[in-house]
C-alpha cells in the first residue's frame, strides 16, 4: 500500500501537522514517516501566465492589442519557489503516493494555491480534504478523523478561480487601457479601485466644506448645567452671536423651572465575537495598528502560537458543536489579568449560549475567533500579538457576562421663556463592562449622572456662559472607518432592492482588505496622516477619468456576491466570466474615449513601452502585485494644503469658450491659455467664493460641481449651491436653505 501526501501551504504548518502524523524524518522540501509524506507549498507558488507569456509582442502596452482575454488561461511556476515546486511535482506524480489530502488554509485562497498545484502538474490521483479552524495538536487530530473527499470543495476551487481570472482580466486590461491613453502608470483594480473611490468621494466634501461660526449658550446651575435649545426644530446652534449673547444676558441670574424630566432605563447586551474585519477595526481604534499589522500578529498567533482559532473568518458566531469547548476554553483563561473574570463563570451549570453568541446558520466555512485551549507565555509573546490576544480573550470572556445597565435622563428646564437642556449618564450596573473598566476600549459614556429632580422644581441661572464653535467637516476615513465602508458597500447603492442583496457582500474578504489597503499606499494613491488615509491627488484624478462602473462599491458587491453563488453551488463559473469579459470590452472602450481636464503628472519614468511598465493584476488583488516602478512622487503634506495653489500653471481642463485652449491658475483666478488670440474665458471670485483647483477641474470636466459653501447673496447671507457651465458660462443653481441648519 502506497503512502498518503499531505499537501500543506506553508512549511510551519507542515511541521506541526508531521508531528502529528508521526513524520520526523526529513527529505529535500518533505517530512515523512511510514504512511504519510507531508510537504508545503510557500503560498502561491503558481500564478497566471502575463500577456507577454502568451505572445512577446504584448510586452509593449498598446491600446490596439487590448482587450486581452486568453481563450484558457494558463499557469506558470513563480521563479523565486520554482525549487519547491519541482518538489510538489515529483512527490505528487511519486508512484509510491496513491492519494493526496489538501491542507492549504481552510477558505478560497488556500483552496486555489492546492487546486492550482494539482492542475499545473497534471496531476489526477483521488485527494481529501482537511479542513480545520484551530491549530492545536487537538484540533489537527479532530480535522484528519474527519476528512472530507475533495469533490466537496469544487465549488469552492470554482469560485476561487473565476475571481482569481476576473481580477486578471480587469486589472491587466484596464491597468493598461488607462495608463496608455493618461501617460502615467495607473495601477486599476476591481477592488482597489472602488475603495479609492470611497476615499476620494469623502476628500471631495471635505474640500467643499466651509466652516461656519455658531454659539450655545449654556447655563451652570450649581449642581448640573444645561445648553440652550430651540424647541420647534430641536437645535442648540445659534449662528447670530448677537442672539447668543442677548439670550445669555437675559437668563444670567434668573430662576425657572423644571418643566420635563426623562428617565430611560437601556440595556446594552455583550459585543458579539469577533471576525477578521471587526477585529482589524478594534484593534486600529484602540492599539492603532493598521489593518495589515493586526492580520500578521492574528495569523502568528494561529499558526506559530495556536493560541487562537482560524483569523480568516468572517463569521461572528460559534456553532452548536463548539459548546463542550466554551468552559475548557476559559478554564485556560483563568490567568492574570482575566482570572478576576473567569473566576465566577465556573460556577454555572450551563454557560449562557444564547443566539446571539451560538448560532449555526451564521457560521459558514469558519466559526468566530476564539482563544484556544492552549495556555498563553505573555513573556514569550511579542508585544503586538499580547495586546491582539487580549483583545480576543477579553470579547471572549464578555460573552458570558450580563448586559451593560444604565440609565439615560433628560432635564428639561425653562428660563426667560427660554428652553434649556441637560443630559446625562448613570450607570446601574457594568455588566460585561467590567471588563474593559480600567482602559479605552469599550468604556463607559463620559457623560455625568444628573442629580435627583421632578417637574415643577426651581432653578436659577448662576452663570450663563456663551460658547463659541465651528461646524466641523465630514472627517477623513481611519483604517477601522474604512474597513467598515468595505464590509458594507451595499450602503453605497440608493436602489433599496439592491442594497438588501449586498447586505452579505462587500469589497473583498476580511482575508484580503488588508491587502487592498496596503496596495492603495503602494501605488501611491493614498497617503497615511496619524490614524487617516488621505487621497493624493494622483488618487483623485484616478476617479475622475474611470467610468462610475469600475469604481462603483455596487458592481464589485455583485461580483462578491455572485462569487459566493459560485462556491454554493448556485451559479455556474461560465455565466460569471462571460460577464466579466463584457465589462472587460467595455472598460478598454471608455478608456480609449479618454475624458479631457484631467492632468496626471508625469511619472519619473516613462510608463508606456519600457521596463517601468509593471506587471499589474496578474496576481490576485489580495497578494503583493509587481513593483509599479516610477510612481508619483505621493504628496508629503495633507490634500488640503495642495489643493489651495495650482501646480505651477498645470492645465486644469479644456477651455470650454474656445476649444483651442486649456485653463490654467493665475495671481487672480484662472484664464485660458489662447487669451492672446482673444478668448476671454475667466473664472474670478463667484459671489464672494473663490475656487481650488479641483472644484475647477470638476466644474471643466462635468459641467458642474457639488454642492459648495461659502456663496454670499447681495445682503451679504451665506448660502449653498452648485455651479453649473453651459455654453461658456457659470451659473449658480441655489441649494435649498433649511431653517439654519448645517
Amino acid at each position: 500500500m502506497g503512502k498518503v501526501l499531505v499537501i500543506a501551504e506553508k512549511p510551519s504548518v507542515a511541521r506541526d501537522i508531521a508531528g502529528v502524523l508521526g513524520c520526523r524524518q526529513k527529505g529535500e522540501g518533505y517530512l515523512y514517516g511510514d504512511t504519510h509524506i507531508v510537504s508545503w507549498a510557500i503560498g502561491h507558488l503558481v500564478s497566471l501566465y502575463e500577456p507577454e507569456d502568451y505572445d512577446d509582442t504584448l510586452k509593449r502596452w498598446r491600446l490596439e492589442t487590448l482587450p486581452i482575454i486568453p481563450a484558457d488561461m494558463k499557469l506558470k511556476v513563480l521563479p523565486k519557489t520554482k525549487k519547491q515546486f519541482g518538489v510538489l511535482k515529483g512527490l505528487l506524480n511519486d508512484r509510491d503516493v496513491d492519494s493526496l489530502i489538501c491542507a492549504t488554509d481552510s477558505g478560497r485562497e488556500g483552496e486555489l494555491i492546492f487546486r492550482y498545484i494539482y492542475r499545473l502538474c497534471g496531476c489526477k490521483k483521488p485527494f481529501q480534504r482537511l479542513w480545520i479552524s484551530s491549530m492545536t495538536e487537538e484540533a489537527i487530530r479532530e480535522g484528519f478523523a474527519r476528512l472530507r473527499p475533495g469533490r466537496d470543495y469544487d465549488s469552492l476551487y470554482e469560485s476561487a478561480r473565476c475571481r482569481s481570472e476576473a481580477d486578471w482580466l480587469v486589472g491587466m486590461n484596464a491597468t493598461r487601457a488607462f495608463t496608455v491613453k493618461h501617460g502615467v502608470l495607473l495601477s486599476v483594480g476591481r477592488v482597489q479601485t472602488p475603495t479609492l473611490a470611497i476615499l476620494a468621494a469623502r476628500q471631495r466634501e471635505i474640500d467643499a466644506f466651509v466652516p461656519r461660526d455658531y454659539y450655545e449658550v449654556q447655563n451652570d446651575y450649581g449642581d448640573f448645567k444645561g445648553v440652550w435649545y430651540d424647541k420647534d426644530i430641536q437645535q442648540t446652534k445659534i449662528f447670530e452671536k448677537e442672539r447668543a449673547d442677548g439670550i445669555a444676558a437675559r437668563v444670567m441670574g434668573q430662576s425657572g423651572t423644571v418643566f420635563k424630566v426623562v428617565r430611560e432605563q437601556k440595556s446594552q447586551p455583550f459585543p458579539q465575537l469577533y471576525d477578521l474585519t471587526e477585529l482589524q477595526r478594534d484593534a486600529n481604534r484602540y492599539l492603532g495598528f493598521s489593518a495589515q499589522k493586526t492580520l500578521t500578529a492574528a495569523q502568528s498567533l494561529y499558526e506559530k502560537h495556536k493560541l487562537i482559532t482560524y483569523p480568516r473568518t468572517d463569521s461572528r458566531y460559534l456553532s452548536t458543536d463548539l459548546i463542550p469547548e466554551l468552559k475548557p476554553v476559559l478554564k485556560t483563561l483563568d490567568i492574570e489579568p482575566y482570572s478576576g473574570y473567569v473566576g465566577g463563570l465556573f460556577s454555572m451549570s450551563h454557560l449562557p449560549t444564547g443566539p446571539r453568541l451560538v448560532n449555526n446558520a451564521k457560521v459558514k466555512d469558519h466559526h468566530a475567533i476564539i482563544p484556544t485551549r492552549r495556555i498563553p507565555n505573555f513573556s514569550q509573546l511579542p508585544n503586538e500579538e499580547r495586546r491582539v490576544y487580549d483583545l480576543i480573550a477579553r470579547r471572549f470572556i464578555a460573552a458570558f457576562y450580563p448586559p451593560y445597565e444604565y440609565e439615560l435622563a433628560q432635564i428639561h428646564t425653562v428660563i426667560m421663556d427660554e428652553t434649556f437642556i441637560s443630559r446625562g449618564t448613570a450607570i446601574k450596573a457594568l455588566g460585561w463592562k467590567e471588563l474593559y473598566k480600567d482602559s479605552k476600549t469599550d468604556g463607559g459614556s463620559d457623560e455625568q449622572p444628573l442629580p435627583p429632580c421632578s417637574e415643577g422644581d426651581g432653578v436659577t441661572a448662576l452663570q450663563a456662559e456663551v460658547l463659541k464653535k465651528k461646524t466641523a467637516p465630514p472627517k477623513p476615513y481611519t483604517e477601522a472607518g474604512l474597513l467598515s465602508a468595505m464590509e458594507n458597500a451595499g450602503r453605497f447603492v440608493e436602489e433599496e432592492e439592491l442594497k438588501e442583496q449586498l447586505k452579505d457582500s462587500g469589497l473583498g474578504t476580511p482575508a484580503t482588505r488588508a491587502a487592498i489597503i496596503e496596495r492603495l499606499l503602494k501605488v501611491g494613491y493614498i497617503v497615511r496622516k496619524g490614524k487617516t488615509l488621505i487621497p493624493t491627488q494622483k488618487g483623485m484624478n484616478l476617479i475622475d477619468v474611470v467610468p462610475d462602473e469600475l469604481k462603483s462599491p455596487e458592481t464589485t458587491g455583485k461580483w462578491e456576491k455572485a462569487l459566493n453563488h459560485i462556491a454554493r453551488g448556485a451559479m455556474e463559473p461560465e455565466k460569471f466570466m462571460a460577464g466579466i469579459t463584457r465589462y472587460v470590452n467595455y472598460l478598454v472602450q471608455e478608456a480609449a474615449k479618454g475624458k479631457p481636464g484631467t492632468v496626471f503628472e508625469k511619472d519619473k519614468a516613462k510608463s508606456s513601452g519600457t521596463k517601468a511598465q509593471a506587471k499589474t493584476s496578474a496576481q490576485p488583488e489580495a497578494r503583493t502585485q509587481a513593483k509599479a516602478r516610477g510612481q508619483s512622487n505621493i504628496q508629503s503634506k495633507a490634500d488640503a494644503q495642495a489643493q489651495t495653489k495650482a501646480a505651477g500653471g498645470e492645465p486644469l481642463g479644456k477651455c470650454p469658450l474656445c476649444s483651442g485652449g486649456s485653463i490654467t491658475a493665475n495671481s487672480k483666478g484662472y484664464g485660458c491659455s489662447n487669451f492672446r488670440n482673444g478668448c476671454r474665458f475667466f473664472i474670478g471670485e463667484i459671489s464672494g467664493k473663490k475656487l481650488t483647483p479641483v472644484q475647477v477641474r470638476t466644474l471643466l470636466a462635468k459641467g458642474k460641481t457639488g454642492v459648495l459653501k461659502g456663496f454670499k447673496s447681495a445682503k451679504g447671507i451665506p448660502f449653498g449651491g452648485r455651479l453649473i457651465l453651459q455654453n461658456g458660462k457659470i451659473h449658480i443653481e441655489r441649494e435649498e436653505q433649511s431653517d439654519g441648519k448645517d
